[in-house]
């Protein structure tokens, strides 16, 4: 069960991104100096992470959609549950090298428009400060985490929640020696299975 005992070990092989990376940019007609001022990330980082020398995290990643125009499932494999139904015995954990865990609860619904996820969350680790259009719901199940949101800055308890603007500058960290377990609610989907989308 998601809820017992440590981080359950990675059953899949972290997916080779770096080949998608760059098929995508090559296919936009981008250099990696002009994918580097779209997605905010490095052109040294996105070099290494063409060639799978580096994995990007799930906020890269995110960045990197955004880039080349295409959902964030492009780039990691996301469980899809075929029915509306998430079984405690059967996570659907996300392939993604991060030292986060990652459970979709979510189901594959047609355009679905939120997405639910389970976040196992090491001591000391902290989450980019990040904007975005949307709405996000934050629940403790487990820890204790530090939590910012714009002007509010707050510890937030096992029970405790979070309901804010995401465009809101906003991030977490456990600062405890304890793992943390986080309920995320988010608006709109990122991690919904698409191709790629075109530019309005």
């Amino acid at each position: 069960m998601i809820l017992e005992g440590k981080t359950e070990p990675q059953k899949k092989r972290r997916p080779h991104i770096g080949a998608r990376i760059k098929s995508r940019r090559k296919a936009l007609g981008l250099t990696l100096q002009e994918l580097a001022e779209r997605s905010g990330l490095s052109k040294p980082f996105l070099s290494q992470a063409e060639r799978d020398l580096t994995t990007p995290s799930l906020m890269s990643m995110l960045a990197l959609a955004k880039g080349l125009q295409v959902e964030v499932s492009y780039f990691m494999e996301i469980p899809q549950a075929q029915d509306m139904v998430r079984r405690a015995d059967n996570p659907a954990q996300i392939a993604v090298a991060s030292p986060v865990t990652y459970y979709d609860l979510s189901s594959a619904l047609p355009d679905r428009k939120l997405d639910a996820v389970l976040m196992r969350i090491p001591p000391g680790h902290c989450f980019p400060v990040d904007t975005r259009n949307g709405e996000h719901f934050r629940y403790v199940l487990q820890g204790e985490l530090h939590a910012r949101a714009g002007d509010i800055q707050t510890v937030l308890k096992a029970g405790d929640s979070m309901h804010f603007d995401a465009r809101a500058p906003h991030t977490v960290e456990n600062r405890s020696d304890q793992e943390a377990l986080l309920l995320y609610v988010g608006t709109p989907s990122v991690l919904q299975r698409g191709a790629p989308s075109d530019p309005a």
